[in-house]
């Protein structure tokens, strides 16, 4: 099961999460209660509920609904609370069930003190299918499964590449925040597959790859730093791009999306020679300003006046707060802060990522950036472009009707946005590749 760690990595890439009492506790909660009955130990579960539950519910039918559940889906391969929600005196946390044979989301309710008051399954939701955009012509380009490899390490990857082309450029693609798989999946919209489909199509390859965080889950549950989680695998990733038969092997670019933008300046220290920089939707502000800035559009964005909902915010601005160190002081390295070790702030919030790139004078560099988009704003776009002024080679494009996926929208909407199905801007990929064409 995914440990909490990776709720701080959903809340800046794709925040499904609102406001609780204490959402980090109630996450861990819920976090805890699946993980003991993944481990079959229902005594210890039971004992998490209320009394006035066990009086409807015993500590046999919880075994029934836990073994009826894996005989139909089968073993659970991720069980990760991903929204809360206040309801009157007690609070809703949604978790996210993926099973070897299929997906099942579950309702926990919360007391005050922390007790469940009740256990369902989730209804099914009506999520839209992927769609292959149509500027996806699979007659111009094929795919190739490989892997990208590090140190103790191994991460299924795509090689994307254009057919009858020597010589083409290739653009390593680095994720944003949480665990991903090559497509940045998120419901039914894969902007790295769409990314990867446009620009091979127009005589550009690509490399795609699962990230650790999905793969190697556990390793994330002690001391860990952006090093583990993005910049080895983007260093080896990048490796593996100049590897691909026909590909320009001085013609390599990096497109960093969120986080991935925002760590782009530390991966091209440590690969100096690429040729250009791709940074979509990329924070220029603090992790811990982008979540605060979120809870707050959230909040407003919810409309919701009750004096709960207000507490609500209060609480969780004041758990963000505590994601702004800088220094370890008397914590340990190991110390957790809104779910993930203290090593990770700290290292995180002393980076300067514009100063950090305004030290790059060689790799071309493209900021683009969505209107629609509420994770990561134009305030980061005006931020990247004040600090940039000075570098020639620094291209800027704001695009007012993208969201944080890419993708074309009437409104900048909330996480609710990702489950219906839109590909990547064909507008975006074509000045993507014209950038790149430009040498």
């Amino acid at each position: 099961m995914k440990k909490s760690i990776l709720l701080v990595f959903g809340l800046l890439l794709f925040t499904t999460a609102t406001f609780s009492q204490n959402v980090i506790t109630l996450f861990n909660g819920a976090n805890n209660f699946f993980d003991l009955m993944q481990q079959e130990k229902y005594t210890e579960a039971y004992s998490i509920f209320d009394e006035s539950v066990k009086s409807k519910l015993s500590e046999e039918n919880l075994k029934k609904i836990w073994t009826d559940i894996n005989a139909s889906l089968g073993k659970a391969e991720s069980l990760e609370a991903v929204q809360s929600k206040a309801q009157g005196d007690f609070f809703a946390v949604t978790v996210e069930g993926k099973f070897q044979r299929g997906s099942q989301n579950f309702i926990l309710g919360f007391n005050k003190t922390q007790k469940i008051v009740g256990f369902f399954l989730a209804p099914k939701p009506n999520v839209s299918k992927y769609l292959a955009p149509s500027y996806a012509d699979t007659t111009l380009y094929s795919e190739k499964s490989t892997y990208v490899t590090a140190p103790g390490h191994q991460l299924a990857a795509v090689i994307t590449t254009p057919k009858n082309a020597k010589n083409f450029p290739v653009v390593v693609f680095v994720h944003g925040s949480g665990p991903s798989d090559m497509d940045e999946t998120v419901g039914p919209n894969k902007p790295f597959k769409d990314l990867a489909a446009g620009l091979a199509a127009q005589g550009i390859g690509s490399v795609r790859y699962v990230k650790r965080t999905l793969v190697y889950p556990y390793e994330f549950g002690k001391t860990f730093t952006v090093k583990e989680e993005v910049l080895d695998d983007a260093v080896a990733a990048i490796a593996l791009a100049k590897t691909i038969q026909g590909a320009d092997i001085k013609n390599i670019y990096l497109f960093g999306h969120s986080l991935g933008g925002m760590l782009a300046p530390r991966i091209a220290t440590l690969v100096p020679d690429l040729s250009g920089i791709v940074l979509a939707a990329a924070p220029a502000r603090k992790l811990a300003d982008l979540m605060l800035e979120q809870n707050k559009y959230l909040f407003d964005k919810a409309n919701d006046t009750a004096k709960a909902a207000k507490t609500q915010l209060e609480l969780a601005t004041v758990e963000i707060a505590k994601g702004k160190v800088t220094q370890l002081g008397t914590m340990k390295p190991d110390s957790i802060i809104l779910g993930i070790p203290a090593s990770y702030w700290i290292d995180i919030n002393n980076y300067d990522q514009v100063a950090a790139m305004k030290k790059i004078t060689k790799p071309r560099i493209f900021v683009i950036q969505g209107g629609n988009d509420y994770q990561v704003t134009q305030q980061d776009y005006d931020l990247w472009k004040a600090g940039l002024a000075g570098n020639s080679n620094a291209e800027f494009k704001f695009y007012p009707e993208l969201n944080h996926l890419l993708s074309q929208q009437v409104e900048k909407g909330t996480g609710a946005q990702y489950m219906a199905f839109s590909s990547v801007s064909a507008s975006l990929i074509n000045d993507i590749v014209a950038w790149i064409k430009i040498k």
